[in-house]
C-alpha cells in the first residue's frame, strides 16, 4: 500500500536510504516499483538511456519523463527517440508553458546568458514540478561522483520541493560503471559523449570538457552556476 501521508512517505525514503544503501541499481529500482507502482517515474536527460534500461527491466512499460526546455541539441532530441523506439519504456515529454519565442517576447533574447536560473526555473523546475504531479516518487540517474554537490547524493532519499521520494540507483556508480553497464547491455547513449561532453544540457549552455575536469564542468562554465535547480 502506498504511504498517504506526507510524513510517512518522508520517512519511508528516509528509511530506504539506510537500508538499500549497499544495494544494486536493480533491487532499488524494484523497490520503487514495487512500493509506488504506477506513481512511480523515471526521469532522463537523454544524456544516455542507462536509468532507463534498468527500469525497463524490472517495470516494462515504466513511464520515462524528457523535458524538451526547446534548446536541446538534435543530438539529444535523437535519444530520446531512439529510446522511445527501442526500449521497453513510455516516454513522456514534457515542455515549458511558453516557447522559447514567446519567452524571447517576454523576457527578451538570450535569457539563458542573462539570467540562467530564471531560464532554468522557467524552462525545467517547473514542468518538471508540473509533469510530476501524478507521481509519489521519481528515479534519476545522479551519481556521486558527477561532481561535489552531488557527493552525498543518497540512494532513496526525500525530495523537500515536491513532496516526494527521490530515488537516484546508480549513485553510488563510477563512470567506469556506467560505461561498463552499457557495452555489456549496448544501452543508447548521446552521441555527443564521443564529442568531449561529459555533460549535457541545454545547447547554450554546455560545453566539452578539458582534461582532469569534472563531469559537469561543461554547464554554465564561467557563470558560477553547477546545478539547474532540478537536484537543490
Amino acid at each position: 500500500m502506498i504511504p498517504t501521508a506526507t510524513e510517512d512517505r518522508r520517512e519511508l525514503a528516509e528509511r530506504a536510504g539506510r537500508d538499500l544503501e549497499d544495494a544494486s541499481a536493480s533491487d532499488i529500482l524494484r523497490w520503487a516499483v514495487e512500493t509506488f507502482g504506477p506513481r512511480f517515474c523515471v526521469t532522463s536527460s537523454m544524456e544516455d538511456a542507462v536509468v532507463a534500461h534498468l527500469a525497463s527491466r524490472v517495470a516494462p512499460g515504466v513511464d520515462v519523463v524528457f523535458l524538451d526546455t526547446g534548446y536541446h541539441f538534435p543530438e539529444t532530441i535523437g535519444t530520446r527517440d531512439a529510446v522511445a523506439a527501442v526500449m521497453d519504456v513510455n516516454v513522456i515529454t514534457l515542455t515549458p508553458r511558453r516557447t522559447v519565442a514567446e519567452q524571447d517576447a517576454e523576457h527578451g533574447p538570450r535569457l539563458h546568458d542573462r539570467d540562467p536560473d530564471l531560464c532554468c526555473a522557467l524552462r525545467k523546475v517547473e514542468p518538471l514540478e508540473r509533469g510530476l504531479a501524478g507521481y509519489d516518487a521519481w528515479a534519476t540517474g545522479l551519481r556521486r561522483e558527477e561532481s561535489p554537490t552531488r557527493a552525498n547524493t543518497p540512494v532513496v532519499g526525500w525530495d523537500e520541493r515536491r513532496r516526494k521520494v527521490k530515488v537516484s540507483p546508480i549513485a553510488r556508480w563510477t563512470q567506469d560503471d556506467v560505461d561498463a553497464y552499457v557495452a555489456e547491455h549496448g544501452v543508447l547513449t548521446n552521441p555527443l559523449l564521443q564529442d568531449g561532453y561529459a555533460s549535457i544540457g541545454c545547447a547554450p549552455c554546455t560545453r566539452r570538457v578539458a582534461a582532469g575536469e569534472d563531469a559537469r564542468a561543461g554547464r554554465w562554465a564561467g557563470r558560477g552556476k553547477t546545478e539547474c535547480g532540478l537536484h537543490g
